[in-house]
């Protein structure tokens, strides 16, 4: 054992403080047998606060962005963050000569449309921002009752879905047996889907019952009001009973 200069004992191979000994006052931690009989107690010093290390933290970064600053210290927004009011960088110290120039793409809109996300069922509200007949923007609609602005990354990310190069754009079909796609024209695949529904109706018709249960819908979760009333006009006029919505599901 050596003995410090402050009166305490060392282990000549220790660097660190687990080591050392301080004469035992009650205060210090369990006490320990010393080589010549002293009762000794470990040494526990005090672990830095919080306040410690984030004040130590900022002397640190502010010393060594001090010894390699290019410009003026006052330009850097971190010194403005560490030394001024701003210390969360919320306002005047996050902001650059380049961001104060930035606009963002929701002020250059020419208008908004109110829509709602086309993905699961909570139907969220969101605003379109569109510029020169193109959607620049997908937000939250802040009106909203169901989501009140907020939405999901999914629901965030709505601009690619419409955007997006994979898009499909036009109508796809493949016939029966086929094994490829090809494009068709809106109003011929429009007039196909009736002709197939009158015949479908025609086959299963259940004439004792007024029905057909060759017929079945099934709504998805965007439809709003209006178009899920039009939709169950039109199936009951058709006689089909099986009317049911993705949302409830």
């Amino acid at each position: 054992m050596a003995r410090r200069g402050d009166g305490g004992w060392c282990r000549p191979s220790t660097v660190d403080t687990k080591g050392c000994f301080e004469p035992d006052d009650g205060t210090r931690g369990p006490s320990l047998p010393h080589p010549d009989g002293e009762r000794r107690a470990v040494l526990n010093p005090p672990r830095p606060t919080r306040s410690d290390r984030t004040g130590l933290s900022r002397l640190v970064i502010v010393g060594r962005m001090a010894a390699t600053a290019p410009r003026p210290l006052a330009s850097w927004p971190v010194f403005r963050q560490l030394l001024g009011d701003d210390r969360l960088a919320l306002g005047d110290a996050a902001r650059s000569a380049r961001s104060e120039q930035l606009v963002a793409r929701t002020e250059t809109a020419d208008h908004t449309v109110a829509s709602v996300c086309p993905y699961c069922a909570v139907g969220c509200g969101q605003q379109v921002f569109v510029k020169d007949g193109k959607v620049i923007q997908v937000e939250g609609d802040p009106d909203s009752p169901v989501s009140r602005g907020r939405l999901c990354p999914k629901g965030s990310a709505t601009k690619e879905l419409v955007t997006g190069p994979a898009r499909e754009r036009t109508v796809k079909y493949r016939r029966p047996g086929g094994a490829d796609w090809e494009e068709l024209p809106l109003d011929r695949a429009m007039d196909m889907i009736a002709d197939r529904v009158i015949a479908t109706r025609a086959a299963t018709w259940d004439g004792p019952h007024r029905r057909t249960l060759g017929i079945a819908s099934l709504g998805g979760a965007t439809l709003d009001n209006e178009e899920n009333y039009l939709m169950k006009k039109l199936y009951t006029a058709l006689g089909a009973i099986q009317v049911e919505n993705q949302a409830r599901i």
